[in-house]
């Protein structure tokens, strides 16, 4: 087991390594902005499927109103371009002034308390979840849009790209983003040159003038003011899915070699700047060439991706030749891209929830480093409850995707923030700080209002689920904290208190003799002294009250091997072990409570690993029930099978 645990992860890093696991700048791109860079591939798909449902709506599915109204996808990318901007530079300043790592968890407790920092961070715990399970869903739509023969298997590989993930990030953040550097930079490469090719295309056949998107927002709201206003606001909550990931640089400035404040801020504009453009030139070439897309009405069916039907719109129909090649290419590297973004998650959520555990918020389970000197505990959380997630959604993203922007607005919001008090707080020695201040405030307002406007206009179609997750996440981290706390307090106050010796009884909990019964017998009469020992055995009466074989055979042969240790038997009709054990313990106890019990069990240990699974539930059951009595010890009396004849 310890030789295949090694092969997959590799061999283990001593914490004085911790240098080894630090990324360069091209590798931290990959890590840390491969959710920002994929999101394009699903991002106009969710504006179109926004502005679909409205056409639908509005009984305008074909002729001039259809494509008017498609028109809007332009002013809704050239505002969420103008957003991601604003964000960028506010999140570039977080960079620079938290070179630990400036997550809205941290800036958020810094400079708004604990409550905000707890509201920030189960909104990015919950957006790296989706971000797993809806990244990587996307990403295998794109195969099944390539290859529909393989539709009705997206549970399953999403589930098994997903545990890949999990394995890479298990072997260390380094190694994982050399890894997948690869699926990264070939998708920027290949987005490049779709959109390169769709802009050529255009300018050489034409297309529509720039009148007919100004024409779009008038033809389109012929109904009311109001009409165009709601139609804008659900596409631009749509397609703010394109913003997810952009925080990750400043939750892992940490990651990067020195000096890591300033790589990682030139790794924020390298992200901001491919995003912006690979965004907004998608949605212009979608209008181009009137690629649009409508959500699936079955939920176990995954509809055909804006992306592959776009890449089909600009190379022509993959039948042979090039064309063919550059769509199975480009569709493979977006599915690569896509399943890679959820590294972004796996960088970034066991770091916070570490950061969470050792302020007392989370279990300190989350805190322990593994032997890659990567937070193990919260890398397979993180996978599991994914892996549910995409179970529950049937991996259809048409699911996944509304629920995923609120939470990182949340977050955006209130990291914001916590930047413009920041900047208040150091005034005296902060240069520049005015200026400074109001470009996070502007961050603060924009992402605000984005944010209620996704609550609004997303609610009824999943958004409900987080705005209730959230205070429930937020009332379960106080409950711990307080936990913790009243652990602690209790701790040191037993410092202070008075040891007084107290009687000890033991006992020996027998089911039949053999070797590890008589290694009982003595190692209890060893620890017992003058004290009292005594054997208990649970025996099932038939239907008549008479007593069991075995109990007959055992009472034979206790006077053989009892050493003087009496044995007590009780009777359990009901065919139970564990529970007629505890109530008498429980009666021992309420006659004599002066006394502390000490319960030996003996239990064979399998020569085989798996023989655990067929042995010892009774043991382990006991031990679990015995583990919260008070003034009980439990000790286990292990007898090796491997020793058997030695």
């Amino acid at each position: 087991m310890l030789d295949l645990r090694r092969a997959l992860l590799g061999r283990r890093l001593a914490s004085d390594e911790s240098q080894h696991t630090k990324v360069n700048n091209f590798v931290g791109l990959s890590v840390f902005s491969s959710d920002a860079l994929s999101s394009v591939a699903y991002a106009t798909q969710e504006i179109m499927a926004s502005l679909s449902s409205n056409v639908h709506m509005a009984g305008a599915a074909a002729g001039g109103a259809a494509l008017a109204l498609f028109g809007l996808s332009i002013p809704v990318a050239l505002g969420i371009v103008g957003l991601l901007l604003i964000l960028g530079i506010g999140y570039r300043q977080t960079v620079l002034a938290y070179p630990g790592g400036g997550g809205a968890y941290i800036v958020a407790k810094e400079n708004l308390g604990e409550l905000a920092a707890l509201t920030a961070g189960s909104a990015l715990l919950t957006d790296y979840i989706l971000t797993v399970a809806a990244s990587v869903s996307s990403g295998v739509a794109a195969i099944t849009s390539a290859f529909p023969a393989m539709a009705g298997w997206n549970v399953t590989i999403t589930i098994a790209c997903i545990i890949f993930i999990a394995m890479a990030n298990l072997r260390g953040v380094k190694e994982s983003g050399a890894l997948f550097a690869v699926p990264t930079y070939g998708f920027i490469a290949l987005m490049l040159l779709l959109l390169a090719t769709g802009f050529v295309k255009v300018m050489l056949t034409g297309g529509p003038s720039p009148v007919q998107v100004h024409e779009s927002v008038r033809t389109a709201t012929h109904a009311s003011a109001f009409g165009v206003v709601w139609i804008f606001m659900r596409a631009y909550s749509a397609g703010c899915t394109a913003l997810t990931g952009v925080e990750a640089i400043s939750n892992g400035v940490q990651a990067f070699k020195e000096p890591s404040s300033k790589n990682a801020a030139k790794t924020m504009v390298y992200m901001i700047g491919l995003l912006g453009v690979m965004f907004l030139g998608i949605t212009l070439l979608a209008h181009k060439f009137g690629v649009t897309y409508s959500h699936s009405t079955d939920a176990s069916h995954v509809a055909e991706t804006l992306l592959s039907k776009l890449i089909k719109a600009i190379y022509g129909a993959p039948v042979a030749g090039i064309p063919k090649l550059l769509y199975y290419i480009t569709q493979g590297f977006t599915f690569a891209i896509l399943v890679v973004a959820a590294n972004t998650a796996y960088a970034d959520f066991p770091r916070l929830a570490a950061i969470q555990a050792r302020d007392g918020f989370l279990p300190k389970q989350l805190a322990s480093q593994g032997d890659r000197l990567v937070f193990s505990n919260g890398i397979i959380f993180l996978t599991v409850v994914s892996c549910l997630l995409v179970w529950a959604c049937h991996a259809n993203t048409d699911l996944l995707l509304p629920l995923y922007a609120l939470g990182v607005f949340i977050g955006f919001t209130i990291s914001q923030t916590g930047m413009v008090m920041h900047w208040i707080n150091y005034r005296l020695t902060e240069k520049s700080w005015r200026l400074k201040a109001i470009i996070n405030a502007v961050g603060a307002v924009a992402a605000g209002i984005v944010m209620l406007d996704i609550g609004l206009t997303k609610f009824v179609h999943g958004a409900w689920i987080v705005v209730v997750l959230i205070p429930a996440m937020v009332i379960l981290f106080f409950r711990i904290h307080r936990h913790y706390i009243s652990v602690r307090s209790r701790l040191a106050a037993s410092r202070t208190e008075e040891i007084y010796p107290r009687p000890n009884r033991v006992i020996i909990f027998v089911s039949k003799i053999h070797r590890g019964t008589l290694e009982a017998l003595r190692y209890a009469k060893a620890i017992a002294g003058n004290r009292e020992v005594e054997a208990l055995t649970v025996d099932f009466p038939d239907e008549h009250g008479r007593p069991s074989p075995e109990r007959g055979k055992l009472e034979a042969d206790w006077h053989k091997y009892c050493e003087g240790i009496p044995l007590r038997v009780v009777n359990s009709p009901f065919r139970k072990v564990v529970e007629p054990i505890v109530e008498e313990l429980d009666r021992m106890s309420r006659a004599e409570p002066e006394y502390t019990t000490t319960i030996l069990i003996p239990e064979f240990v399998p020569d085989r690993w798996w023989g655990n699974l067929l042995h010892n539930q009774t043991a382990w059951r006991l031990k679990a029930m015995l583990l919260t009595r008070p003034r009980t010890v439990v000790i286990s009396i292990p007898y090796h099978l491997d020793t058997v004849g030695e």
